[in-house]
């Protein structure tokens, strides 16, 4: 079932005009959305980043966001819609407590080769996933890099590269009926 939003500046704030959203039961799944322009980011750096801040201890849940497609349909936005990027802090239990940062290349969900810890006080913290045109990447909390690298080596975005044997002969007895 989903949950309720509310619109607040928390428990406590520096100022309590600086509002956000906030999920306001606990165990519930949440999802909104909110169209904007569709873009381009071809030869640009793009830079995906929002704040989260979890009031209370948590046993299970993520603060993560998706960037959508163009073509989806709000209203049956949940879950389960397809995305472009996935990023954000995910906390389980105590084995889990990373940054997602998944990308869909392809059709298929590609998540992040290396472990990229994420906060899990109370307090608020700025996330930031930046892609750039070069195919490198920077993954930052509160403007200080935790991991960076090339989307090509930090996820299995490629096949694996394959080299030619010369000598490699398909076996006679083969059946290329099976």
């Amino acid at each position: 079932m989903a949950g309720e939003w509310n619109y607040t500046s928390g428990k406590w704030n520096g100022d309590p005009n600086d509002k956000g959203i906030q999920t306001s039961e606990d165990y519930r799944f949440y999802a909104i959305s909110a169209e904007f322009p569709e873009f381009s980011n071809k030869g640009k750096t793009l830079v995906f980043q929002f704040s989260v801040k979890h009031e209370q201890k948590l046993d299970c849940g993520g603060g993560y966001m998706k960037l959508l497609s163009g073509n989806i349909d709000q209203k049956s936005f949940g879950g389960d819609t397809q995305y472009s990027i996935m990023f954000g802090p995910d906390i389980c239990g105590y084995s889990t407590k990373k940054v997602h940062a998944i990308l869909n290349y392809n059709g298929k969900n590609h998540l992040i080769k290396k472990d990229v810890p994420c906060e899990t006080d109370q307090l608020t913290h700025v996330y930031t996933f930046i892609l750039r045109p070069d195919a490198t990447y920077s993954i930052l909390i509160d403007n200080e890099e935790k991991q960076s690298g090339s989307l090509y080596k930090d996820w299995d975005l490629l096949p694996p590269k394959r080299i030619r044997d010369p000598k490699a002969k398909k076996p006679e007895d083969w059946d290329d009926k099976e």
